[in-house]
Parts: C-alpha cells; structure tokens; sequence
C-alpha cells in the first residue's frame, strides 16, 4: 500500500487525541496516511463504506482479519467480539439526514485497539456526531476504549429523547381514544408501536452483550472494556425499563381500540338482528299472500289490502311482545 497517498479513501474524519496535553487535533484528508498513524495520544479514524476503497485502506492498519470483516461488513445485528486483545463488532445508531434527524436504525461498525479506534458507517448516525462535538469540546477521553463508551452513552440520551417523543405522541392518542368522541387510533399507534418494538428489541441484544462482556473474567477481556461494560450495562438497563414499559403501554391501548371496535360491532349486529326479527313475520305474510294460487284469503274481499296490512302490524307487535318476553328488549 502506498502510505504517502495525499488521499485517504473514505475519510469522514480522523482525530489525534492526546489527553495529557489536552488536545484533540482534527487531520486533514491530505495529510500522509504514515504520519497519522504517529503521535502522541490515540487516533479515532471515522470512515464511510461508500467508498469501494476503505477495505484496502483497512489492511495497512495491522487489524486481525475479523476485525477488518467486521468493519466492511453489512451486518444488521448488534455484535461484541473479542480478537487478539482487539475489540470489535457492531453498534446500533440512529440515522440522520443533512438538515434533521430520523427514526430509522442505523449501524456502526466499530474496531478498539491500544492506541486506535476505527469506526465505519454506510449513513450518517447520531451519537457518532455527538461524540465528535464532545471532543472538539475537550478531549475527555484517555483511551480509545473510552470513545466507545461515549458512542454507546450518546446512543442511550438519544433513546431517552426518543422515549420521551413517543410518550408524549402515545398520550395524545391516548386522549384521543378515551375521549367523549372515541376515534380508531390503530393507524397512528401501529407505526408508534413498530418503533417501539425495534427499539426494544435491538436494545436487549446490546444489553445482554455488554452483560456478557462484563460477567467475563477480567483477564479475557482488554484493559478497562471489563468496566466500561458494567458501566453502559447499567445505563442501558434503565432505558430497558422505560422502553419496555412504553411497549406495553402500546400494546394495552392497542387492546383497548379492538375492543371498543368489538363492541362497537357487536352494537351493530344487535341492532341489525333486531331488525331482522321485526322484519321476519311481514316477510312472511307478504311471501304468503304474493303467491299466485287460488282461494288466498281476502283475494275477493274489497278491504283485503288493509286486512293484510293489520296482519303485518299485528306481526311486528307479536315480533315485539315475544323479544320483551325473552329479556331480548
């Protein structure tokens, strides 16, 4: 590989960080891929897998081979792995657009070693930008192990704020349907519940990695991942609890518009059997005297279409007696 390509392929950014002198020092895309592998500190190297050439810039970095199929995979379901003292796998994240931020599931790749940290996308994510604001800020961490730890925090504040959206969203539906003029709501809260049920899922594969990682023994995992692990189990475990909670929140609610419907269904077959039953015995009658055969009653008489009206009513009213007999009206 030439090392002294003024490009680098993929770049998104790349930091020097050097905690004891209190700097982080963003690299530029033209700068020798030889010299941003020196300093002092540890690098953060942030790629976009847009690019067909990442993996080939990926090999020159000394990564084991797992790691580097991890960081170009296109994998779609939480991973932590441990390599050769290296860990790798893949975070859950939320994209974002140019000018606003969305609800759909994103993936980072990620590989920590001693004195890097290389992360991968395919879109821009949230908590990789946050965590990239931070530090410009002030570098707060002292280890790449530690950037990793701020991915995973950032991505915990964004399923806060996004509870807390979607709590406020289910309470307007909520109002909706046990309001005075109760609506069907399953539009609005079927997508509100997808959400819900994405976000919980992916969130217990995270939380029961991060159990592993930590409940391992501390000389099989890498310097500090064994507390960092405990540390994101504990934060993750609270917004478990907020985010199972809204799941079931949806899903009584959800329970409760099907049963509205029910009755209201119910409601109207009464209705419609009731008339049914009113209908039944003038049926009858007027199916009796359509017939086209000789000797019908009141055929001669000159008040024989009156007579087979009172027929018809004096059957509503027989129809009407026998319901209220039964405890039917």
């Amino acid at each position: 590989m030439n090392l002294i390509s003024p490009e680098i392929p993929g770049l998104v950014w790349a930091y020097r960080v050097d905690p004891d002198g209190g700097t982080c020092r963003r690299l530029a895309a033209d700068e020798p891929r030889s010299a941003m592998l020196e300093g002092n500190g540890f690098l953060w190297l942030h790629l976009g897998l847009s690019d067909a050439r990442v993996p080939m810039l990926l090999q020159g970095l000394g990564l084991p081979e797992e790691a580097l199929q991890t960081l170009t995979s296109s994998d779609t379901q939480a991973a932590i792995n441990l390599t050769s003292d290296i860990v790798h796998g893949t975070l859950v994240d939320f994209e974002r657009t140019f000018d606003a931020m969305t609800n759909d599931i994103g993936w980072l790749h990620f590989a920590v070693t001693e004195n890097i940290i290389v992360t991968t996308r395919l879109h821009p994510l949230r908590s990789v930008d946050r965590v990239k604001a931070a530090l410009e800020k002030g570098p707060k961490c002292r280890r790449p192990i530690d950037v990793f730890e701020m991915l995973v925090i950032e991505f915990q504040r964004t399923l806060i704020a996004l509870v807390l959206d979607l709590t406020h969203e289910l309470n307007g539906i909520e109002d909706a349907v046990y309001g005075d003029h109760a609506r069907d709501e399953r539009r609005q809260l079927a997508p509100l519940r997808r959400t819900v049920v994405r976000i919980h899922r992916h969130l217990r594969t995270t939380l029961a990695l991060l159990r592993r990682v930590g409940s391992a023994e501390e000389d099989e995992v890498p310097e500090g991942l064994h507390d960092v692990a405990e540390r994101l189990a504990g934060r993750l475990e609270t917004v478990d609890r907020d985010v199972f909670a809204l799941q079931e929140r949806a899903r009584l609610l959800h329970e409760e518009i099907d049963s509205r419907i029910s009755s209201e269904t119910n409601r109207h077959l009464y209705v419609l059997s009731l008339m049914t039953a009113f209908l039944l015995p003038p049926t009858l009658i007027t199916g009796f005297f359509g017939m086209n055969t000789g000797a019908l009653p009141f055929a001669e008489s000159a008040h024989g279409t009156a007579l087979a009206f009172t027929l018809i009513l004096l059957s509503v009213g027989v129809a009407w007696w026998v319901l209220r007999r039964a405890g039917i009206l």
